[in-house]
């Protein structure tokens, strides 16, 4: 059988020169009587069974003048025709068929079909053709990847948690077939890795994925959208033409341990994240980040005896107050919250639900830094005008500041009322606010300012926060927005910054025109020693390192486990930087006075579907607990490391330039790192190896550098990886036991390690995709089958003429022995002697082949058994010598 360009199938005899028929499945006769001109066919396949009718597949030979371009897959079984339509191109498609012979019948039963972003499979034995049900994502084009997060040594509950909740939400549809998905094949390697690594990839479409990383795997486990949280309208209507998707997820912080996930998005938005099992329903809690405006703004007043204040810009109109109340916010990208308050709420399906919606109002405000700490309760991040960090227990902005705010004088910030958009609106200006108070717009609005008599603006510097708290006031109720205004001294500041700034490199920083230019770009929670004025007390700490390389911070006061989610959190400035390194803060984390990594603190995870408030428990990662084996300690007590009062910690900060150990309460540098001078640093960071902790770089020039800690010594500097494109760099991450990955194409995913040890085990460790299957027999043929089907085939004479055919004709002539009979019955014995001879010698041979094959098999068997005695022998000496509590 042919396929022809102009829709035609024609079939043919081998003897024949011209077809024995010719049929158009698609077309029709017109009203001329003429057959209607169609597509070309371009793939066909002709298949039988045993029922007697043959099954002719093919793709294309639609009628040309159908509307538009439909792709399509026909299959002829007998009498009908079904037309299959495919949402794609065809690319390929095979048959699958339960023999590869053609002389059997082949009993095709799926049909694999390629598509140009897709792959599908159609069921040929249940009515209708429906497709089987893709047990895998088979979009073969996704949506770019923006982001990368690679979790080694995760906790050993968490893949099965999100495999979990990743089949609750692939629920079966209708109209897919009741069978199992046909193709399988591969098999796991024996050896394994002991313990679990996670990928979370971020998508252009707002999608993060959890992929099962462990042991040279890669497995989808969940996927979570992002868009799900809001409006199908608002992100429909987000952004102009050219620009990004406003749910693109530009950042990513995930604590496994408690299970929160923290979302950044382009506009600045930001999104919470809490893990439950089950599914639920309830409203999003949606709050607003005051404004951080680019104007910093003097003002005298004479009420507050000639003192400075410090002002923001909130950058919200009063028309959109019932907008905001419902979660809608303008500019440039208008989001609809989904289940806001007051809304009631919404269905959240199992795994990873909405708990928090931190909304960024006016220009966008990207997001370069994102953390998160259980425990504290906390959310930080911060970009290019400040830094925000958020109350996730009491759902409010605890403070929102400015990058040259950081450097005041020590100062308090604190929220007396969680600021949810159902608070912050009133109904009009009441009159509790009195004429003291100018309105700074209409719908309730009054914001409290000091006349200015002087009033001298300093531009392109960032603003502070502002505290929004409910004031009520009989009988309207009025909300009472103020100001909280800091102490700022224009001159001192000047005076600061010409000091702290003259040992940085050789850009000017004497000038709040360059502290308006400086970013946030990496943050980290730690519990720290950080005044040297107390060295004994250790302190919950908010480290910020920015894009021009200082190193702030600001301390944290938490309330008492039992009125945590009553009172609210202060948080502190500490006026200027504490460090100052050449080029932006990549990194920052802490060891003990031993040199052992200091585990985050983190709260346990605990399924609150059940309303049941979770207790806030500090305890050692599951790093420090896993069976890395990794010096992991957590912070020494007053009593550890020395019996004077003396250093405790350090703190190990990276930049693109250098590396610096500082020693803790005394900020005395111990050891210090240049590590490139031209070029810079793309990715740093502070990972756990085998029994060590090492600084690992990704330099510009393509090279992989290790440092040990906290001594700073060269480890290896290898060529690695030329840095040919943005994307390298975009999605570049380490993460424990030497592991890292990075984005080699638009969709793929490159897994690398530094790790000897791990490399010399990464064969045993690899599955094996294809997998050797022994050809089947063909089948058995009778004789008249053989004879007439048309087909040449070796014949025995005596399946002929012998006992076998049959009784013979009384035509045929019976030969009569004549006197020598004798020799010639001995000559047929002698013939048939020597055919047996042959015979046995024939079985000898294939009994050999038989044996060899047998003995190959033997040998792979004991190779496997080897390999696994092996690893088990590692495995015994690995864990022999420790203890139960050091597994």
């Amino acid at each position: 059988m042919t396929a022809h360009i102009d829709g035609a199938l024609a079939t043919w005899t081998t003897r024949g020169p011209r077809p024995s028929s010719v049929s158009y499945p698609h077309a029709k006769a017109t009203k001329d009587g003429k057959l209607e001109t169609c597509k070309p066919i371009h793939r066909l396949e002709w298949k039988t069974s045993k029922t007697g009718e043959s099954l002719v597949i093919f793709s294309g030979g639609l009628p040309t003048d159908k509307a538009g371009k439909t792709h399509s897959i026909t299959v002829l079984n007998g009498k009908s025709t079904t037309v299959l339509e495919m949402e794609h191109s065809v690319v390929d498609f095979v048959t699958l068929c339960e023999t590869p012979h053609t002389a059997d019948y082949q009993e095709p039963y799926a049909i694999v079909v390629l598509l140009q972003n897709d792959l599908v499979v159609i069921d040929l034995l249940s009515p209708g053709y429906p497709c089987f049900e893709n047990p895998y994502p088979m979009d073969i084009h996704e949506s770019p990847v923006t982001c990368c997060s690679y979790f080694a040594d995760c906790p050993s509950d968490l893949i099965p948690a999100f495999y979990s909740v990743g089949r609750q939400g692939n629920k079966k549809v209708a109209g897919f077939s009741e069978k199992l998905w046909p193709i399988n094949g591969g098999e796991w390697a024996p050896a394994s890795c002991s313990y679990s690594e996670i990928i979370l990839t971020g998508h252009a479409d707002g999608s993060v994925k959890f992929w099962d990383a462990s042991a040279g795997t890669l497995q989808i486990l969940y996927k979570l959208k992002c868009s799900k949280v809001f409006e199908r309208g608002g992100v429909a209507g987000g952004g102009a033409a050219g620009e990004e998707s406003p749910v693109a997820a530009q950042q990513l912080a995930l604590c496994a341990e408690s299970r929160r996930l923290a979302v950044a998005l382009p506009h600045g938005h930001v999104l919470l994240f809490k893990f439950r099992k089950t599914e639920t329903h309830g409203e999003t809690h949606v709050i607003e980040v005051p404004m951080i405006t680019d104007t910093l703004e003097e003002e005298t007043s004479p009420e507050a005896e000639g003192g400075r204040s410090m002002s923001f810009s909130r950058g919200a109109d009063s028309v959109e107050g019932e907008n905001r109340r419902s979660g809608v916010w303008g500019g440039w990208s208008s989001l609809r919250v989904r289940g806001a308050s007051g809304t009631g709420g919404a269905r959240r399906a199992a795994g990873f639900q909405p708990a928090l919606v931190a909304l960024q109002p006016g220009p966008p405000h990207a997001v370069t830094a994102l953390t998160l700490n259980s425990s504290y309760g906390l959310m930080a991040w911060g970009g290019d005008r400040g830094v925000v960090v958020v109350d996730m227990s009491r759902r409010c902005v605890v403070s929102a500041l400015c990058t040259a705010a950081l450097y005041h004088a020590p100062r308090h910030t604190e929220r007396q009322r969680s600021p949810s958009l159902d608070q912050m609106e009133g109904p009009g200006p009441g009159p509790g606010a009195g004429g003291g108070a100018a309105a700074a717009g209409g719908g309730g609005r009054a914001v409290r300012r000091s006349r200015s008599q002087g009033t001298r603006k300093l531009h392109k510097c960032l603003s502070t926060a502002s505290d929004v708290y409910a004031a009520p006031s009989a009988p309207q109720h009025s909300l009472l927005t103020t100001r909280q205004y800091c102490s700022f001294d224009r001159n001192h500041l000047l005076d600061k910054l010409d000091s702290s700034f003259s040992r940085s490199r050789s850009s000017s920083m004497s000038s709040l025109e360059n502290i308006s230019q400086e970013g946030i770009q990496c943050l980290a929670f730690a519990d720290s020693y950080t005044k040297k004025s107390d060295p004994t007390t250790l302190l919950p700490t908010l480290w910020i390192g920015t894009t021009l390389g200082s190193v702030l911070t600001m301390m944290i006061s938490l309330p008492e486990a039992d009125l945590r989610h009553t009172q609210p959190v202060v948080v502190s400035t500490s006026g200027g930087p504490i460090f100052r390194l050449r080029g932006s803060i990549l990194t920052m984390s802490f060891l003990d006075c031993n040199g052992a990594l200091i585990p985050y603190s983190y709260e346990s995870w605990k399924d609150d579907s059940k309303d049941v408030r979770e207790r806030r428990e500090r305890t050692p990662t599951k790093q420090s607990s896993s069976s890395s084996g990794s010096r992991m300690s957590p912070t020494p007590g007053p009593t550890e490391c020395s019996s004077t009062v003396g250093d405790r910690q350090f703190v190990v900060i990276a930049s693109e330039k250098q590396a610096r150990v500082v020693a803790l309460p005394s900020q005395n540098c111990v050891y210090r790192q240049q590590i490139v001078e031209t070029d810079f640093i793309v990715k740093a960071e502070i990972v756990s190896l085998k029994d060590s902790v090492c600084l690992v770089n990704y330099l510009s020039t393509g090279h992989l550098a290790a440092y040990s800690l906290p001594s700073l010594r060269p480890l290896i500097d290898v060529d690695f990886l030329p840095l040919t494109e943005l994307r390298i760099a975009k999605t570049f991450c380490f993460s424990n036991r030497g592991h890292g990955l990075y984005l080699a194409s638009p969709s793929e995913i490159q897994k690398f390690t530094i790790d000897a040890e791990f490399c010399q085990q990464l064969n045993e460790m690899l599955g094996e995709v294809f997998l050797a299957r022994d050809m089947p027999e063909p089948p058995k043929e009778s004789f008249f089958r053989g004879l007439f089907g048309g087909g040449a085939r070796p014949l025995d004479r005596e399946e002929l003429f012998g006992e076998s055919s049959g009784k013979a004709s009384r035509t045929v002539a019976k030969h009569i022995p004549g006197p020598a009979s004798g020799l010639d019955q001995l000559g047929v014995r002698a013939s048939t002697a020597a055919s047996e001879v042959s015979r046995a010698h024939q079985m000898v041979v294939e009994r050999g082949d038989k044996l060899s094959q047998l003995e190959d098999r033997t040998e792979r068997m004991h190779s496997q058994a080897a390999e696994f005695s092996s690893s088990a022998h590692q495995l015994m000496l690995k864990y022999k010598d420790k203890k139960w509590y050091q597994l």
